[in-house]
């Protein structure tokens, strides 16, 4: 997918960033600190960058504004800077989004991809299956071109499903990569949201197949 630029000096909020980024199907490239940024923006093609503020040696409105005289990449601030005059200050450097810490990592991945949508970084891939039309990035589905509405968890289910077409995964093997590792809840969570995923799928919901002692399974 694209190729992001995280320049942040935390060891561990860099780590997490990327972490996130790579779930989102992207690769990083880390910097600690403004020069070591500017050198990565110089020596690489780059489709994004996350800045934070306060680096050693140049700070990011410093690699923002030097960023812009090479290129018209998208970049968003990270930052702890969160005044209105800071954002201000980075709009005018011509950052394009700009994201204050404390931050979720879910909804800085969804302003990546958005940034990414709007500067052709990343292309609307779209997964079919029979009635089913999946546009992952906006995640926005539709069954026999009629729009449905899903709630997260469902989403998530139908994309694994679109993604792993007529594999068999058991209840448990769904609740681990759907709901986490962490999750304090049963099996019987999966059983439900399939359920009204396939309410929603209509004609389509007979493409998830239950397995006796087996699981469920996206047939094709």
């Amino acid at each position: 997918m694209a190729i992001i630029l995280i320049a942040e000096d935390e060891k561990e909020m860099q780590t997490i960033i990327a972490d996130y980024m790579k779930r989102g199907g992207h690769t990083c490239i880390t910097a600690d600190d403004g020069i070591d940024a500017i050198s990565i923006l110089k020596n690489n093609s780059l489709d994004l960058a996350i800045l934070d503020i306060m680096m050693p040696h140049m700070d990011g409105f410093s690699v923002c504004r030097m960023a812009r005289e090479m290129s018209a990449l998208p970049i968003l601030f990270l930052t702890a800077k969160g005044t209105e005059e800071d954002k201000l200050r980075g709009y005018g450097y011509g950052a394009d989004d700009y994201v204050t810490k404390p931050f979720s990592p879910k909804i800085l991945l969804a302003k990546v991809n958005a940034l990414l949508r709007r500067s052709g970084g990343i292309p609307q891939e779209v997964i079919q299956a029979g009635g089913i039309s999946l546009l992952p990035y906006s995640r926005a589905v539709s069954v026999n071109g009629a729009e449905i509405e899903l709630t997260h968890k469902e989403f998530e289910l139908l994309h694994f499903f679109m993604q792993n077409k007529n594999q068999v995964f058991s209840r448990e093997q769904l609740l681990n990569r759907i709901w986490g590792y962490d999750f304090e809840g049963n099996t019987r969570t999966v059983d439900t949201h399939i359920k009204t995923l396939r309410q929603k799928l209509g004609s389509e919901s007979r493409r998830i197949v239950t397995l006796i002692r087996s699981g469920y399974k996206f047939e094709v």
